[in-house]
């Protein structure tokens, strides 16, 4: 299971890796003139954000790959044995932010906090790719985080990540037997073939074309490896964007391959402590959905886990990267926000 699980993140973050150099941040200074404007921009921040939630009522769902059982073509939708066995959970009613994290977002909360975007990434993709407000904040998990407490702090309400049980249960747009988080459940994309210079775009979701065309646009070299705004194509039935696509999301749960034989039936929290390490003897968080997903070869697919050392490490040189992980908060509160 752990080469297997080392090959299953290594491919992942090989799609597209972006270099750092740790997860420290740098102090910075604000200017004191501008609080009465960080003032406003912060209460406008909190009203957006707030706006921004899908209240998710609780229930009783089936988590896990449902495909033999329920799916309808009678088969697993994951090779791997941690998304199994099919167990039964009960959440309580929560709220979701109905698109990941934004740039406009994080790097508000990184100037309100005193705190620079990283310079410690090599090369220009992180950079390029922290340039449009409404593309996807990419993060590690401590990043993530600091951030959903800070949410929190400034608006009186409990946000967090999300459990890996809420982020599935509202993929699956509240347990429904939805094999991707798109509209319907399924992939849809134009009926055009690939060429050398263009192919399929995405209906529901995107295509490796619909990112090297977004690349074009940006003037990025990126091509397929490019992120895309957060709201680009329809959400899933409950109205949340992209959760098969556009960026890993990181959640709370440590990451235990046999967690689901054992989960707890009522709101299950992950394990209480690192429960496996990856290849390299590092401890490992879970991260679901997809950073690219492609309709070709079926990326995506919501009952997916992946483990994920929590700095964003990759390699056994001690040089750590950051692999087009992105976060959501969730508000744990079981009515909802007004």
């Amino acid at each position: 299971m752990l080469i297997g699980q080392f090959a299953k993140t290594r491919k992942l973050g090989l799609l597209v890796t972006l270099v750092l150099a740790g997860c420290e941040q740098t102090e910075v200074s604000i200017n004191s003139s501008d609080s009465g404007n960080s003032s406003h921009e912060l209460e406008r921040l909190v009203r957006t954000v707030k706006s921004n939630l899908v209240f998710v009522e609780g229930g009783e769902f089936l988590m896990g790959d449902y495909g033999v059982e329920h799916g309808p073509e009678g088969l697993p939708y994951d090779a791997d044995k941690d998304s199994k066995p099919l167990h039964k959970v009960e959440l309580t009613s929560y709220s979701i932010e109905k698109v990941k994290v934004t740039n406009r977002a994080f790097q508000f909360y990184l100037k309100y906090s005193g705190l620079k975007l990283r310079q410690d990434v090599a090369g220009n993709r992180f950079e390029i790719f922290s340039m449009p407000p409404n593309n996807p904040a990419h993060m590690d998990w401590y990043e993530a985080e600091k951030y959903c407490k800070w949410l929190a702090d400034i608006s009186n309400l409990p946000y967090a990540l999300p459990t890996e049980a809420q982020w599935e249960y509202a993929a699956r747009s509240r347990g429904r037997f939805l094999m991707v988080a798109t509209d319907d459940g399924t992939y849809k994309t134009t009926r055009v073939p690939a060429s050398e210079h263009d192919g399929p775009r995405g209906i529901n979701i995107s295509t490796t074309w619909d990112r090297e065309a977004f690349a074009k646009e940006m003037g990025w070299r990126t091509a397929g490896l490019s992120s895309l705004p957060v709201d680009k194509f329809p959400p899933n039935p409950l109205g949340l964007y992209s959760m098969s696509d556009n960026g890993l999301e990181w959640v709370n749960d440590w990451y235990d391959p046999e967690y689901y034989r054992h989960s707890p039936l009522k709101d299950p929290q992950g394990p209480d402590k690192p429960m496996f390490k990856d290849y390299f003897g590092r401890d490992t968080k879970v991260v679901r959905g997809q950073a690219f997903a492609d309709p070709c070869w079926g990326g995506g697919v919501n009952v997916h886990r992946t483990a994920a050392e929590p700095h964003g490490y990759e390699w056994d040189d001690g040089s750590p990267y950051l692999s087009s992980k992105t976060a959501r908060c969730v508000v744990n509160s079981p009515k909802p926000v007004s």
